[in-house]
């Protein structure tokens, strides 16, 4: 696991090299908050670094229910039973085994996998502009139909989940990375998505954190770049 801090916020990322799965602690003055579950063997690793902290995770918001986002929650939640799940009403769907789509939802299915035998439940269904501590939910749908991105109002730091990409390229979800084309294979819907990062682009944060690869600074010319690579995609 490698952990990377900007700020009050804390990436750990798993497999770095080879398929990086990041999970991230938002510190708080007396807590933090964990963004994303990543992997069944996450647990470890996730608590060591929140001891290190000495702050307790009262809270763990998820971006969307994949199974990369959601590994470690069962085991999570066993070691702290108090900690608060939340997720967005339409994706607490998928984190219950059910990939199939509502009537006005596009497509046949959501692509990805849905999580199989996940036993917590959510504690929160969140929608647009809830607030966790110094979290804001911005509902940004298209890689999954409930994903959702939270930004720190203390700073403007953008964690986006998997509705961005930086890992072989920075890219809206659903634009195929050579380098890393599993987030593009797992997308629901690439219109969708697009939406969403113009979305994320109107808040101009000021770092960039996703699910699959580094941090970006600055990330202003970056989220320029991958709108722009999706909007030719999509002609």
């Amino acid at each position: 696991m490698r952990v990377t801090k900007f700020g009050t916020l804390y990436q750990l990322s798993f497999m770095p090299r080879f398929f990086p799965v990041n999970c991230y602690l938002v510190e708080e003055n007396k807590e933090l908050t964990l963004i994303d579950a990543a992997l069944p063997f996450s647990t470890k690793g996730i608590l060591r670094a929140a001891n290190k902290l000495k702050k307790p995770i009262t809270n763990i918001v998820l971006t969307h229910a994949h199974t990369d986002h959601v590994g470690a929650l069962d085991a999570l939640k066993a070691a702290l039973p108090h900690v608060k799940i939340s997720i967005s009403e339409r994706d607490a769907r998928l984190l219950a085994g059910d990939n199939s789509l509502l009537e006005h939802e596009a497509g046949t299915s959501i692509p990805g996998g849905a999580p199989k035998n996940i036993k917590s439940k959510p504690d929160r269904l969140l929608k647009e502009g809830d607030r966790i501590g110094s979290l804001e939910v911005i509902f940004t749908p298209g890689h999954t139909p409930g994903s959702l991105s939270l930004l720190d109002l203390r700073n403007d730091y953008l964690i986006a989940g998997d509705a961005l990409q930086t890992r072989g390229g920075i890219a809206v979800s659903g634009t195929l990375k050579p380098l890393f084309p599993f987030p593009a294979l797992a997308t629901w819907n690439k219109e969708a998505a697009l939406e969403s990062t113009k979305k994320l682009q109107s808040f101009s944060p000021r770092l960039l954190a996703v699910g699959h690869g580094k941090m970006i600074q600055q990330p202003e010319k970056a989220l320029v770049k991958a709108v722009k690579a999706s909007e030719r995609n999509l002609r």
